[in-house]
Protein backbone atom coordinates (compact mmCIF):
# COMPACT_ATOMS: atom_id res chain seq x y z
CA UNK A 1 0.00 0.00 0.00
CA UNK A 2 1.47 3.46 -0.51
CA UNK A 3 1.75 6.04 1.79
CA UNK A 4 -0.05 8.72 -0.12
CA UNK A 5 -3.15 6.75 -0.21
CA UNK A 6 -5.91 8.14 0.65
CA UNK A 7 -7.66 5.95 2.88
CA UNK A 8 -3.93 6.53 4.79
CA UNK A 9 -4.26 10.20 4.19
CA UNK A 10 -8.33 9.79 6.08
CA UNK A 11 -6.64 7.30 8.89
CA UNK A 12 -3.98 10.34 9.47
CA UNK A 13 -6.97 12.91 9.51
CA UNK A 14 -9.18 10.91 12.30
CA UNK A 15 -5.73 10.37 14.40
CA UNK A 16 -5.34 14.02 14.34
CA UNK A 17 -8.53 15.01 15.01
CA UNK A 18 -8.33 11.81 17.82
CA UNK A 19 -5.33 13.27 19.14
CA UNK A 20 -7.03 16.72 19.52
CA UNK A 21 -10.03 15.87 21.28
CA UNK A 22 -7.78 13.19 23.61
CA UNK A 23 -5.57 15.99 24.46
CA UNK A 24 -8.39 18.76 25.15
CA UNK A 25 -10.96 16.19 26.95
CA UNK A 26 -8.02 14.95 28.46
CA UNK A 27 -6.32 18.02 29.84
CA UNK A 28 -9.36 19.40 31.13
CA UNK A 29 -10.35 16.20 33.05
CA UNK A 30 -6.60 15.75 34.65
CA UNK A 31 -6.98 19.31 35.88
CA UNK A 32 -10.31 19.01 37.23
CA UNK A 33 -9.19 15.99 38.94
CA UNK A 34 -6.16 17.71 40.03
CA UNK A 35 -7.54 19.76 41.89
CA UNK A 36 -10.31 17.77 43.41
CA UNK A 37 -6.93 15.53 44.86
CA UNK A 38 -5.49 18.89 46.02
CA UNK A 39 -8.37 20.20 47.91
CA UNK A 40 -8.14 16.59 50.07
CA UNK A 41 -5.30 17.14 52.17
CA UNK A 42 -6.02 20.66 52.58
CA UNK A 43 -9.55 19.56 53.88
CA UNK A 44 -8.11 16.98 56.47
CA UNK A 45 -5.41 19.37 57.41
CA UNK A 46 -8.26 21.89 58.16
CA UNK A 47 -10.42 19.06 60.08
CA UNK A 48 -7.53 17.70 62.33
CA UNK A 49 -6.88 21.65 63.30
CA UNK A 50 -10.54 22.61 64.27
CA UNK A 51 -10.51 19.23 66.26
CA UNK A 52 -6.81 20.23 68.28
CA UNK A 53 -7.08 24.00 68.24
CA UNK A 54 -9.75 23.95 71.18
CA UNK A 55 -7.72 21.27 73.17
CA UNK A 56 -4.27 23.45 73.11
CA UNK A 57 -6.16 26.79 73.82
CA UNK A 58 -7.72 25.55 76.78
CA UNK A 59 -4.97 24.46 79.00
CA UNK A 60 -1.65 26.32 80.06
CA UNK A 61 -0.27 25.00 83.01
CA UNK A 62 2.26 21.93 82.23
CA UNK A 63 0.53 19.17 83.88
CA UNK A 64 -2.86 19.45 81.32
CA UNK A 65 1.01 20.71 78.29
CA UNK A 66 1.74 16.42 79.08
CA UNK A 67 -1.95 15.28 78.63
CA UNK A 68 -2.04 16.92 75.53
CA UNK A 69 1.23 15.82 73.96
CA UNK A 70 0.45 12.06 74.91
CA UNK A 71 -2.62 12.42 72.47
CA UNK A 72 -0.97 13.76 69.85
CA UNK A 73 1.94 10.76 70.07
CA UNK A 74 -1.19 8.56 69.84
CA UNK A 75 -3.12 10.67 66.47
CA UNK A 76 0.44 10.27 64.43
CA UNK A 77 0.92 6.60 65.92
CA UNK A 78 -2.56 6.29 64.33
CA UNK A 79 -1.67 7.63 60.68
CA UNK A 80 1.69 7.98 59.81
CA UNK A 81 1.13 10.73 57.37
CA UNK A 82 0.13 13.19 60.04
CA UNK A 83 3.16 15.08 61.64
CA UNK A 84 2.33 17.27 64.44
CA UNK A 85 5.21 20.23 65.70
CA UNK A 86 4.61 22.90 68.26
CA UNK A 87 7.23 26.14 68.46
CA UNK A 88 7.20 27.98 71.13
CA UNK A 89 9.77 30.37 73.03
CA UNK A 90 9.77 27.85 76.12
CA UNK A 91 11.13 24.12 75.36
CA UNK A 92 8.87 22.80 77.84
CA UNK A 93 5.63 23.82 75.77
CA UNK A 94 7.40 22.39 72.49
CA UNK A 95 6.47 19.33 70.60
CA UNK A 96 7.91 16.80 67.96
CA UNK A 97 11.49 18.05 68.12
CA UNK A 98 11.28 21.01 65.68
CA UNK A 99 14.65 21.18 63.55
CA UNK A 100 16.09 24.42 62.54
CA UNK A 101 14.01 23.84 58.67
CA UNK A 102 10.57 23.22 60.98
CA UNK A 103 11.59 26.48 63.00
CA UNK A 104 11.95 28.86 59.22
CA UNK A 105 8.37 27.62 58.28
CA UNK A 106 7.05 28.10 61.84
CA UNK A 107 8.14 31.64 61.54
CA UNK A 108 6.82 32.42 57.93
CA UNK A 109 3.05 33.34 56.86
CA UNK A 110 0.01 31.73 58.05
CA UNK A 111 -1.83 29.04 56.24
CA UNK A 112 -0.91 26.15 54.04
CA UNK A 113 2.09 25.89 52.47
CA UNK A 114 4.23 22.63 50.55
CA UNK A 115 7.26 21.98 51.80
CA UNK A 116 10.03 19.55 50.58
CA UNK A 117 11.68 17.84 53.32
CA UNK A 118 15.36 17.04 52.91
CA UNK A 119 15.16 13.30 53.04
CA UNK A 120 12.58 13.88 49.90
CA UNK A 121 9.35 13.62 51.41
CA UNK A 122 7.00 15.61 50.33
CA UNK A 123 4.04 17.31 53.04
CA UNK A 124 1.52 19.96 53.27
CA UNK A 125 1.77 22.26 56.35
CA UNK A 126 -0.91 24.12 58.19
CA UNK A 127 0.91 26.95 59.73
CA UNK A 128 -1.82 28.70 62.96
CA UNK A 129 -0.32 30.66 65.86
CA UNK A 130 -2.30 30.44 69.55
CA UNK A 131 -2.04 33.07 71.61
CA UNK A 132 -1.15 32.27 75.31
CA UNK A 133 -2.58 31.01 78.53
CA UNK A 134 -1.44 31.19 82.06
CA UNK A 135 1.73 29.64 82.47
CA UNK A 136 2.19 28.94 78.31
CA UNK A 137 3.27 31.26 76.16
CA UNK A 138 1.85 31.91 72.83
CA UNK A 139 2.68 28.81 70.33
CA UNK A 140 3.12 28.21 66.40
CA UNK A 141 1.34 25.01 65.95
CA UNK A 142 1.93 23.21 62.40
CA UNK A 143 0.13 20.31 61.16
CA UNK A 144 1.97 18.20 58.29
CA UNK A 145 0.18 15.75 56.25
CA UNK A 146 2.59 13.41 53.02
CA UNK A 147 1.04 14.11 49.65
CA UNK A 148 3.01 11.33 48.17
CA UNK A 149 0.25 9.05 47.87
CA UNK A 150 -1.40 12.11 46.09
CA UNK A 151 1.33 12.71 44.04
CA UNK A 152 1.22 9.42 42.86
CA UNK A 153 -2.29 9.30 42.01
CA UNK A 154 -1.72 12.45 39.81
CA UNK A 155 0.65 10.08 38.03
CA UNK A 156 -1.04 7.00 38.10
CA UNK A 157 -3.69 9.42 36.39
CA UNK A 158 -1.71 10.64 33.91
CA UNK A 159 -0.03 7.60 32.90
CA UNK A 160 -3.63 6.42 32.80
CA UNK A 161 -5.19 9.31 30.47
CA UNK A 162 -1.71 9.15 27.97
CA UNK A 163 -2.18 4.88 27.98
CA UNK A 164 -6.16 6.05 27.45
CA UNK A 165 -5.50 8.96 24.91
CA UNK A 166 -2.26 6.86 22.88
CA UNK A 167 -5.35 3.29 22.52
CA UNK A 168 -7.94 5.81 21.73
CA UNK A 169 -5.71 6.90 18.64
CA UNK A 170 -4.60 3.77 17.83
CA UNK A 171 -8.30 2.45 17.62
CA UNK A 172 -9.54 5.65 15.28
CA UNK A 173 -6.86 5.43 13.24
CA UNK A 174 -7.69 1.71 12.56
CA UNK A 175 -11.50 2.83 12.24
CA UNK A 176 -10.36 5.57 10.12
CA UNK A 177 -9.15 3.23 7.79
CA UNK A 178 -11.14 0.83 8.10
CA UNK A 179 -14.56 3.67 7.35
CA UNK A 180 -12.39 4.88 4.35
CA UNK A 181 -11.42 1.99 2.73
CA UNK A 182 -15.24 1.47 2.54
CA UNK A 183 -15.52 4.64 1.78
CA UNK A 184 -13.22 4.32 -1.24
CA UNK A 185 -14.75 1.39 -2.71
CA UNK A 186 -16.98 3.16 -5.09
CA UNK A 187 -13.60 5.32 -6.21
CA UNK A 188 -11.86 1.96 -6.87
CA UNK A 189 -14.49 0.28 -9.13
CA UNK A 190 -14.36 3.85 -11.03
CA UNK A 191 -10.90 3.29 -11.24
CA UNK A 192 -11.20 0.01 -12.63
CA UNK A 193 -13.37 1.21 -15.28
CA UNK A 194 -11.21 3.89 -16.09
CA UNK A 195 -8.05 1.18 -16.55
CA UNK A 196 -10.55 -0.40 -19.48
CA UNK A 197 -10.68 2.68 -21.09
CA UNK A 198 -7.69 3.05 -23.91
CA UNK A 199 -7.20 4.01 -27.92
CA UNK A 200 -8.71 3.11 -29.79
CA UNK A 201 -11.71 2.16 -27.49
CA UNK A 202 -12.92 5.69 -26.02
CA UNK A 203 -16.09 5.34 -27.33
CA UNK A 204 -16.60 4.00 -23.68
CA UNK A 205 -18.40 6.10 -20.45
CA UNK A 206 -17.88 5.65 -16.84
CA UNK A 207 -21.28 4.63 -15.30
CA UNK A 208 -22.30 7.39 -12.61
CA UNK A 209 -25.12 5.36 -11.39
CA UNK A 210 -25.57 4.41 -7.60
CA UNK A 211 -22.37 6.72 -6.81
CA UNK A 212 -21.62 9.34 -4.02
CA UNK A 213 -22.68 13.08 -5.18
CA UNK A 214 -19.10 13.94 -5.22
CA UNK A 215 -18.10 11.07 -7.04
CA UNK A 216 -21.04 11.53 -9.95
CA UNK A 217 -19.49 15.00 -10.32
CA UNK A 218 -16.42 13.48 -11.32
CA UNK A 219 -17.63 10.83 -13.21
CA UNK A 220 -19.42 13.61 -15.26
CA UNK A 221 -16.23 15.80 -15.85
CA UNK A 222 -14.09 12.41 -16.64
CA UNK A 223 -17.04 11.10 -19.27
CA UNK A 224 -16.95 15.16 -20.33
CA UNK A 225 -13.05 14.75 -20.70
CA UNK A 226 -12.84 11.46 -22.84
CA UNK A 227 -15.73 13.03 -25.15
CA UNK A 228 -13.05 15.79 -25.91
CA UNK A 229 -9.87 13.01 -25.69
CA UNK A 230 -12.45 10.90 -28.45
CA UNK A 231 -12.92 13.82 -30.39
CA UNK A 232 -9.56 14.58 -30.29
CA UNK A 233 -8.12 11.14 -31.31
CA UNK A 234 -10.61 10.77 -34.38
CA UNK A 235 -9.20 14.38 -35.61
CA UNK A 236 -5.71 13.05 -35.11
CA UNK A 237 -6.56 9.83 -37.30
CA UNK A 238 -8.52 12.01 -39.62
CA UNK A 239 -5.34 14.61 -39.59
CA UNK A 240 -3.20 11.58 -40.00
CA UNK A 241 -4.93 10.31 -42.73
CA UNK A 242 -4.94 13.71 -44.47
CA UNK A 243 -1.19 14.25 -44.42
CA UNK A 244 -0.54 11.04 -45.68
CA UNK A 245 -3.44 12.02 -48.71
CA UNK A 246 -1.30 15.24 -49.28
CA UNK A 247 2.24 14.46 -49.26
CA UNK A 248 1.31 11.34 -51.00
CA UNK A 249 0.10 13.14 -54.08
CA UNK A 250 2.95 15.11 -55.03
CA UNK A 251 4.87 12.25 -53.70
CA UNK A 252 3.64 10.15 -56.62
CA UNK A 253 3.67 12.31 -59.07
CA UNK A 254 7.43 13.06 -58.44
CA UNK A 255 8.35 9.27 -58.17
CA UNK A 256 5.83 8.78 -61.49
CA UNK A 257 7.26 11.84 -63.47
CA UNK A 258 10.85 10.68 -62.83
CA UNK A 259 10.30 7.05 -63.36
CA UNK A 260 9.00 8.12 -66.82
CA UNK A 261 11.96 9.96 -67.60
CA UNK A 262 14.23 7.57 -66.57
CA UNK A 263 12.73 5.05 -68.54
CA UNK A 264 14.55 5.73 -72.10
CA UNK A 265 16.94 8.71 -73.52
CA UNK A 266 15.27 12.10 -73.46
CA UNK A 267 15.37 15.12 -75.00
CA UNK A 268 16.67 17.84 -73.00
CA UNK A 269 13.65 20.06 -73.61
CA UNK A 270 11.59 16.66 -72.03
CA UNK A 271 14.17 16.96 -69.13
CA UNK A 272 13.04 20.39 -68.71
CA UNK A 273 9.89 19.70 -68.65
CA UNK A 274 9.67 16.78 -66.07
CA UNK A 275 12.00 19.53 -63.41
CA UNK A 276 9.35 22.05 -63.68
CA UNK A 277 6.34 19.77 -62.84
CA UNK A 278 8.97 17.98 -60.01
CA UNK A 279 9.49 22.02 -58.79
CA UNK A 280 5.90 22.66 -58.65
CA UNK A 281 5.48 19.32 -56.47
CA UNK A 282 8.37 20.49 -54.66
CA UNK A 283 6.98 23.35 -53.71
CA UNK A 284 3.67 21.97 -52.81
CA UNK A 285 5.63 19.72 -50.16
CA UNK A 286 7.61 22.39 -49.13
CA UNK A 287 4.62 24.72 -48.53
CA UNK A 288 2.77 22.00 -46.78
CA UNK A 289 5.65 21.49 -44.28
CA UNK A 290 6.42 24.88 -43.41
CA UNK A 291 2.55 25.43 -42.91
CA UNK A 292 2.90 22.22 -40.64
CA UNK A 293 5.73 23.43 -38.82
CA UNK A 294 3.92 26.85 -38.26
CA UNK A 295 1.11 25.32 -37.00
CA UNK A 296 3.14 23.12 -34.40
CA UNK A 297 5.23 26.15 -32.99
CA UNK A 298 1.62 27.97 -32.87
CA UNK A 299 0.83 24.55 -30.38
CA UNK A 300 3.33 25.44 -28.20
CA UNK A 301 2.09 28.42 -27.10
CA UNK A 302 4.23 30.67 -29.39
CA UNK A 303 3.55 34.73 -29.20
CA UNK A 304 4.34 37.26 -31.65
CA UNK A 305 6.68 39.87 -30.49
CA UNK A 306 7.45 42.36 -33.41
CA UNK A 307 4.35 44.07 -33.03
CA UNK A 308 3.67 47.92 -34.68
CA UNK A 309 0.53 50.19 -35.29
CA UNK A 310 -1.17 49.16 -38.20
CA UNK A 311 -4.15 50.43 -40.09
CA UNK A 312 -6.43 47.06 -40.76
CA UNK A 313 -8.16 48.78 -43.48
CA UNK A 314 -4.36 49.21 -45.42
CA UNK A 315 -3.54 45.83 -44.14
CA UNK A 316 -6.98 44.32 -46.15
CA UNK A 317 -5.47 46.54 -48.99
CA UNK A 318 -2.22 45.49 -49.10
CA UNK A 319 -3.41 41.97 -49.11
CA UNK A 320 -5.72 42.32 -52.25
CA UNK A 321 -2.70 43.97 -54.12
CA UNK A 322 -0.83 40.44 -53.54
CA UNK A 323 -4.39 38.71 -55.06
CA UNK A 324 -4.99 40.78 -57.27
CA UNK A 325 -4.28 38.51 -60.82
CA UNK A 326 -6.14 35.83 -58.58
CA UNK A 327 -9.34 37.69 -58.36
CA UNK A 328 -9.23 39.37 -61.70
CA UNK A 329 -8.83 35.86 -63.18
CA UNK A 330 -12.19 34.85 -60.81
CA UNK A 331 -13.56 37.87 -62.03
CA UNK A 332 -14.56 38.46 -58.14
CA UNK A 333 -14.88 42.30 -57.07
CA UNK A 334 -13.88 43.09 -52.97
CA UNK A 335 -15.40 46.21 -50.90
CA UNK A 336 -13.96 46.90 -47.78
CA UNK A 337 -15.51 49.21 -45.26
CA UNK A 338 -14.43 50.52 -41.97
CA UNK A 339 -10.94 50.66 -39.98
CA UNK A 340 -9.59 50.16 -36.70
CA UNK A 341 -5.70 50.54 -35.60
CA UNK A 342 -4.37 47.86 -34.09
CA UNK A 343 -0.97 46.31 -33.02
CA UNK A 344 -0.05 43.32 -34.65
CA UNK A 345 2.87 41.15 -36.71
CA UNK A 346 2.01 42.98 -39.69
CA UNK A 347 4.03 39.55 -42.37
CA UNK A 348 1.74 37.49 -40.11
CA UNK A 349 -1.52 39.48 -40.02
CA UNK A 350 -1.87 40.00 -44.14
CA UNK A 351 -0.81 35.70 -44.49
CA UNK A 352 -3.98 35.82 -42.88
CA UNK A 353 -5.86 38.40 -44.55
CA UNK A 354 -4.56 36.37 -47.86
CA UNK A 355 -5.93 32.83 -46.74
CA UNK A 356 -9.65 34.62 -45.92
CA UNK A 357 -9.78 36.01 -49.14
CA UNK A 358 -8.53 33.50 -51.07
CA UNK A 359 -10.53 31.27 -49.38
CA UNK A 360 -13.77 33.39 -50.11
CA UNK A 361 -12.56 33.78 -53.70
CA UNK A 362 -12.24 30.09 -54.14
CA UNK A 363 -15.51 29.67 -52.99
CA UNK A 364 -17.32 32.53 -54.98
CA UNK A 365 -18.68 32.20 -58.67
CA UNK A 366 -17.59 34.63 -61.39
CA UNK A 367 -19.47 38.39 -61.03
CA UNK A 368 -20.26 38.15 -57.43
CA UNK A 369 -18.87 40.04 -54.87
CA UNK A 370 -16.77 39.41 -51.49
CA UNK A 371 -17.59 41.89 -48.66
CA UNK A 372 -14.57 42.93 -45.94
CA UNK A 373 -16.13 44.69 -42.76
CA UNK A 374 -13.71 46.37 -39.81
CA UNK A 375 -15.36 47.02 -36.91
CA UNK A 376 -14.46 47.42 -33.27
CA UNK A 377 -16.45 45.95 -30.69
CA UNK A 378 -15.72 45.84 -26.64
CA UNK A 379 -11.77 46.02 -27.19
CA UNK A 380 -11.41 43.57 -29.82
CA UNK A 381 -11.21 44.61 -33.81
CA UNK A 382 -13.03 42.26 -36.15
CA UNK A 383 -12.78 41.42 -39.68
CA UNK A 384 -15.23 39.94 -41.16
CA UNK A 385 -14.94 38.19 -44.82
CA UNK A 386 -18.05 37.30 -46.60
CA UNK A 387 -19.09 35.57 -49.74
CA UNK A 388 -22.25 34.35 -51.12
CA UNK A 389 -22.48 30.74 -50.94
CA UNK A 390 -24.78 28.01 -50.34
CA UNK A 391 -25.07 27.44 -46.60
CA UNK A 392 -23.33 25.83 -44.19
CA UNK A 393 -24.41 22.88 -41.94
CA UNK A 394 -24.41 24.90 -38.49
CA UNK A 395 -22.34 21.37 -36.93
CA UNK A 396 -19.34 21.86 -38.97
CA UNK A 397 -19.05 25.62 -38.45
CA UNK A 398 -16.59 25.27 -35.72
CA UNK A 399 -14.70 22.22 -37.49
CA UNK A 400 -13.83 25.23 -40.45
CA UNK A 401 -10.69 26.20 -39.05
CA UNK A 402 -9.57 22.65 -37.88
CA UNK A 403 -6.26 21.30 -40.18
CA UNK A 404 -7.51 19.54 -43.53
CA UNK A 405 -11.01 19.48 -42.39
CA UNK A 406 -13.08 20.28 -45.60
CA UNK A 407 -16.84 19.60 -45.83
CA UNK A 408 -16.66 18.29 -48.90
CA UNK A 409 -14.95 14.81 -48.21
CA UNK A 410 -14.04 14.17 -51.92
CA UNK A 411 -10.66 16.66 -51.01
CA UNK A 412 -11.15 18.54 -54.32
CA UNK A 413 -7.68 20.41 -54.38
CA UNK A 414 -8.42 23.05 -56.08
CA UNK A 415 -6.42 25.84 -56.55
CA UNK A 416 -3.43 23.87 -55.12
CA UNK A 417 -5.16 24.31 -51.59
CA UNK A 418 -4.13 21.64 -49.30
CA UNK A 419 -6.65 22.63 -46.22
CA UNK A 420 -4.65 24.37 -43.84
CA UNK A 421 -5.47 28.02 -44.90
CA UNK A 422 -8.09 28.90 -41.90
CA UNK A 423 -6.22 26.03 -39.53
CA UNK A 424 -3.10 29.32 -40.08
CA UNK A 425 -5.55 31.83 -39.91
CA UNK A 426 -6.50 30.86 -36.34
CA UNK A 427 -3.25 29.97 -35.20
CA UNK A 428 -2.38 33.43 -36.11
CA UNK A 429 -5.13 35.15 -34.61
CA UNK A 430 -4.67 32.90 -31.38
CA UNK A 431 -0.52 34.06 -31.16
CA UNK A 432 -2.27 37.94 -31.47
CA UNK A 433 -4.31 37.25 -28.27
CA UNK A 434 -7.70 37.02 -30.38
CA UNK A 435 -10.01 34.46 -32.05
CA UNK A 436 -11.67 33.17 -35.15
CA UNK A 437 -15.39 32.72 -35.77
CA UNK A 438 -17.35 31.37 -38.91
CA UNK A 439 -21.23 32.14 -39.74
CA UNK A 440 -23.60 30.78 -42.71
CA UNK A 441 -26.76 32.73 -43.04
CA UNK A 442 -28.67 35.15 -44.83
CA UNK A 443 -26.82 33.04 -48.20
CA UNK A 444 -23.79 34.47 -47.50
CA UNK A 445 -20.45 32.83 -45.43
CA UNK A 446 -18.67 35.14 -42.96
CA UNK A 447 -14.81 33.81 -42.11
CA UNK A 448 -13.07 36.16 -39.66
CA UNK A 449 -10.91 36.98 -36.72
CA UNK A 450 -10.91 39.07 -34.04
CA UNK A 451 -7.83 41.09 -32.63
CA UNK A 452 -7.23 43.28 -29.26
CA UNK A 453 -6.80 46.76 -29.74
CA UNK A 454 -3.80 46.52 -26.86
CA UNK A 455 -1.43 44.28 -27.69
CA UNK A 456 -0.78 41.42 -25.38
CA UNK A 457 2.34 40.06 -24.70
CA UNK A 458 4.22 37.17 -22.65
Amino acid sequence: MRTDSIALRLAGLFALVAVSVFVIIGGALYRQVDKSLDVLPNAELEARYSVLESAISRFGDPEHWGRLTNKLNLLSEEDKRIHFWVVSGNPTYEYGAPGPDVRRLAQGPLGIHEWQREDGTALKVLVSTLPGREQRPSLRFLIGIDVANVRQTHHDLAMALIACAALGVILASLLGYWVARIGLRPLRRVSRQAQQLAPPRLSGRLRPSHLPPELEQLVEAFNAALERVEGAYQRLESFNADVAHELRSPLTNLIGQTQVALTRGRSAEHYFEVLQSNLEDLERLRSIVNDMLFLARADQGSRLNNLESSSLAAEVAASLDYLDFILEDAGIQVTVEGDAQVQVDRNQLRRALINLLHNAAQHSEAGQRVRVAITVDRGMARVSVSNPGPPIHGEYLPLLFERFFRVDTARHNEGGNHGLGLAIVKAIATMHGGNVFARSEGGANTFGLDLPLTAIRD
